[in-house]
């Protein structure tokens, strides 16, 4: 089909085909691209393309963008996109590229670099030469990225290349020539020594009973500790049952195996995440789970923690709408009215002497990803080189009442339970949407760099 208006045309032509590359070489930032990779295809761009014709044909005095974005963005493009951040991102494209500048600048930029732009009217043997001489190697900033970004993806990818290299290698030696199941034997004769006690559940529910505090938060204790006691005795269970395999004493069965695979390639085993999912190497994970404990040993002692390490919680949605709880009861309204504030707060944990006085909560452990807190100016700035987390200060998590105000100067940072942002079928990454000063920039660049907030690393 052909379009009477040539020059409009042309123009938004460059530009779908535009965000139709961007839309599928952001796949390489992993996480970073999207929460979840989707497989963009001829069809999708080639409706569009019709789409077009069809509105620039049809209205020829004024360009109907707010119907194309809806039409290619929503509906074409975005009936694909099951996350909604992912289609957040989509929008946030779709309303830079698809807008009355597009096609009444001359030099329509399509990113911060100079050389990517909508080129002038020319026929087809000069978009393509104009096309030969863009970068052959596409710079992060051309999809609104940070240098960083690609440093993230590439070491993912290493990651990735080094496990399959890893599971085809022979287990049946190691280096010192010991033999698998010795090698296991002593890592559980090791790892024994840093598996914590269980709880005492009726003795913590006698204690606490008698305490005063919020009962919504109590509940939360209780169930944590419950959760925490069936992983602890399971990984005790397994470790004792896997020594008497090892050792001749117990036959191996398929779990078992499995689990001791896992010991030697220094992973944590698949049926010890029940509580909790996490990315960490074995080292990483006990010393994660006896900071867990620690935190919950601390709170039955000496009473509500100051500060919360939100990161401790094996369900922190669970905490949060606790904390929802103890302020409808005390406020006496429902707890549908309420909505959060988040406040930077400007100390240290150690500094910290009490909970807050208005109501909330004060929450620890944060780390942000593709960007980092400036401290100074208390606002998102630009991470650091090489810089591909950066830790978040203590943020005031307090209840409020009323609708959620929309603030133009702030970034709707989503927050994740660990670097796997979509989780799993059974149990979901995402925790709750944080609003966080977005400095000098918009709210747009910020999405477009992937600025999440993420409760553990992967290291």
């Amino acid at each position: 089909a052909e379009c009477r208006q040539t020059s409009k045309y042309k123009k938004l032509l460059f530009t779908l085909c535009w965000f139709h590359s961007v839309l599928l070489e952001r796949r390489k930032f992993k996480s970073l691209g999207y929460n979840i990779p989707y497989e963009f295809n001829d069809s999708d761009y080639l409706i569009c393309h019709d789409l077009i014709i069809v509105f620039l044909d049809e209205n020829p005095n004024k360009t109907p963008f707010e119907a194309m974005r809806y039409l290619i963005g929503e509906a074409n493009y975005g009936g694909r996109v099951t996350d909604n951040w992912d289609r957040r991102l989509l929008n946030v494209y779709m309303n830079q590229f698809f807008c009355e500048n597009a096609i009444s600048e001359e030099k329509f930029f399509l990113s911060e670099l100079s050389d990517y732009f909508i080129p002038p009217d020319g026929d087809l043997g000069y978009y393509k030469e104009f096309i030969e001489h863009l970068p052959h190697n596409d710079h992060p900033a051309a999809f609104g990225q940070h240098p960083n970004a690609d440093i993230s993806s590439q070491i993912e990818q290493t990651n990735e290349l080094l496990e399959t290299i890893v599971s085809l290698q022979p287990g049946a030696i190691t280096v010192d020539g010991s033999s698998p199941e010795e090698v296991v034997a002593n890592q559980i004769d090791s790892m024994n020594g840093s598996i914590p006690e269980l709880f005492d559940i009726s003795s913590i529910q006698q204690s606490m009973r008698a305490r005063p505090g919020p009962e919504a938060l109590k509940t939360v204790l209780y169930q944590e500790v419950t959760r925490y006691n069936v992983l602890l005795s399971h990984i005790r269970k397994s470790l004792g049952n896997l020594r008497n395999a090892v050792t001749g004493f117990a036959a191996i069965t398929p779990n078992l195996e499995e689990i001791m695979t896992a010991l030697l390639e220094y992973k944590v085993p698949r049926s010890w995440s029940m509580a909790y999912p996490s990315t960490k190497p074995l080292g990483s994970w006990i010393n994660d789970l006896q900071l867990r404990i620690r935190q919950i040993r601390l709170w039955i002692d000496y009473g509500i923690p100051n500060v919360f390490w939100l990161s401790g919680f094996t369900y922190p949605s669970g905490f949060l709408t606790a904390v929802l709880q103890t302020m409808s009861r005390a406020k006496g309204v429902a707890i549908d009215t309420l909505n959060w504030e988040f406040h930077v707060v400007e100390k240290s944990g150690d500094e910290i002497t009490e909970g807050p006085k208005d109501g909330g909560v004060f929450v620890s452990g944060l780390y942000l990803e593709g960007a980092r807190w400036d401290f100074s100016e208390n606002q998102l700035a630009e991470s650091l080189p090489m810089e591909l987390m950066s830790q978040m200060p203590i943020l005031h998590f307090k209840p409020v009442e009323g609708k959620k105000k929309i603030n133009r100067n702030m970034y709707e940072c989503p927050l994740y339970m660990y670097p796997v942002r979509t989780g799993t079928r059974e149990r979901p990454s995402f925790v709750i949407s944080v609003d966080l000063k977005s400095g000098n920039q918009t709210d747009d660049h910020w999405t477009k760099r992937g600025v999440a907030l993420l409760l553990s690393s992967s290291e």
